[in-house]
């Protein structure tokens, strides 16, 4: 297969049919493994499933959303980038208990979010500190 160029959008059509495929083999073949067995005596409310077919039910209903990074290349894989700018603020929030002030968690919640556009803009946190305390942040170019 050939290697990702960093000036294309997303995989080719015939490639992106290929992944479908083989996906939807590997979905089919787990539910196939994992059947639906209801329970022998009815319950009111809806009835429980395993975690694993719940899992592939999910992945089948929601195909086009799970493989959406292979459509366009700027969508990420996973959502850790997301998950990290999360969790500065509960390890702030774990190590002092709480802020002292709502206009202290503001200023927090600013700095974090200041830094971490810098950062998903590959730009140097230390750098892009002191240019904001010399009155030249960085803003980030809304077309990228």
């Amino acid at each position: 297969m050939e290697k990702l160029k960093p000036d294309r959008d997303g995989f080719e059509p015939e490639q992106i049919r290929v992944f479908e495929r083989r996906y939807d083999e590997i979905i089919n073949r787990g539910l196939a493994d994992n059947p639906f067995t209801p329970p022998k005596e009815k319950k009111r409310g809806r009835v429980k499933k395993t975690p694993p077919l719940n899992l592939l039910t999910r992945l089948r209903d929601y195909r086009a959303e799970t493989l959406a990074f292979m459509y366009d290349f700027r969508v990420p894989f996973d959502n850790n980038a997301a998950e990290r700018d999360g969790r500065m603020m509960k390890v702030k929030q774990k190590v002092s208990g709480c802020f002292r002030t709502f206009e202290g968690a503001e200023r927090f919640a600013r700095i974090r979010g200041y830094i971490s556009t810098a950062r998903k803009n590959s730009k140097n946190i230390f750098e892009a500190i002191r240019d904001a305390f010399c009155g030249a942040p960085f803003i980030p170019n809304a077309a990228a």
